[in-house]
């Protein structure tokens, strides 16, 4: 399907590239960055999986499951692991209502606006095809859930079916809410940049445990990690990044120690990062 000529999808599509190298560009600790790799992964893999599911994200005219879908087959093709399975989560449905969004009246809020109307058609077969995403990308310490398991077939449309699993997990909890804090945080990005993308990060991992860490590790670790953000942030806010890097290169490598990722934390940093960005370029 061509493209409007007052599409807001190439410039999306440049965001979101911009997001994904800034998500290993930046420090956040317990990550993988371009300088401290992690979990078995490398910075490499990473780009290389945001410019494979960029082609399944931004397809004119595709459903949100397909887009999930194709992403994800895309990135196992470069990555052969999930590096990133929470963000093409994110971003798929935001990628399809941008094409109820002409570049010409695109703002926060009709981007928010024509996100939940996208949300409110998603299907079955939209369920479906995330669910095959998920287990191909096969997320660690994913488990079972009493309804709508991904280990079995939907019987219900992807939003209702997130909406299940909102409670326990974060990116869940944006299809139920229409992306509540995506779009909120957004408003509040000061610069796109990698220090924004560290105090963005903290603030995610700081304002609640990080569903990642709860799967693997439990509820209490989570916490912890979330309480030690919530210190880290305010010692970075008081002193300023000079003087809290080292603390925060240390706690990276004792967070990865112990093999404990922010993974979700991270993945609403990137869409955070895609949305402001978009939300800028359509403004020139």
């Amino acid at each position: 399907m061509p493209l409007a000529t007052d599409s807001p999808l190439p410039k999306a599509l440049a965001a979101f590239l911009a997001a994904c190298r800034l998500d290993v560009e930046a420090i956040k600790p317990g990550n993988v960055s371009i300088d401290l790799a992690g979990h078995g992964m490398t910075a490499a893999q990473f780009i290389a999986s945001a410019d494979a599911a960029a082609h399944g994200l931004f397809e004119p005219g595709a459903r949100v499951g397909e887009r999930i879908l194709e992403a994800v087959r895309r990135t196992r093709d470069v990555a052969g692991c999930n590096t990133n399975l929470g963000i093409v989560l994110l971003v798929a449905p935001m990628a399809a209502s941008l094409e109820d969004c002409p570049d010409a009246v695109l703002t926060l809020d009709t981007w928010r606006s024509a996100t939940e109307k996208t949300l409110a058609r998603l299907n079955i077969d939209d369920a479906r095809d995330a669910y095959l995403a998920i287990a191909l990308a096969n997320p660690g310490g994913l488990g079972d859930a009493p309804e709508q398991s991904v280990h079995d077939a939907p019987t219900i449309d992807l939003r209702s079916a997130m909406t299940l699993a909102a409670q326990r997990d974060s990116i869940a909890r944006q299809y139920a809410n229409g992306f509540a804090d995506v779009f909120d945080s957004a408003r509040n990005v000061q610069a796109i940049d990698a220090a924004s993308t560290l105090d963005l990060f903290l603030r995610f991992l700081s304002s609640w445990p990080d569903s990642h860490i709860v799967r693997k590790h439990g509820m209490a670790v989570a916490q912890s990690v979330t309480d030690e953000a919530r210190r880290r942030q305010d010692a970075l806010r008081r002193e300023g990044h000079e003087r809290v890097w080292q603390g925060l290169l240390t706690w990276d490598a004792e967070l990865k120690a112990r093999c404990i990722n922010p993974g979700t934390s991270a993945d609403l940093t990137v869409a955070t990062l895609f949305v402001a960005g978009v939300a800028r370029a359509c403004e020139r």
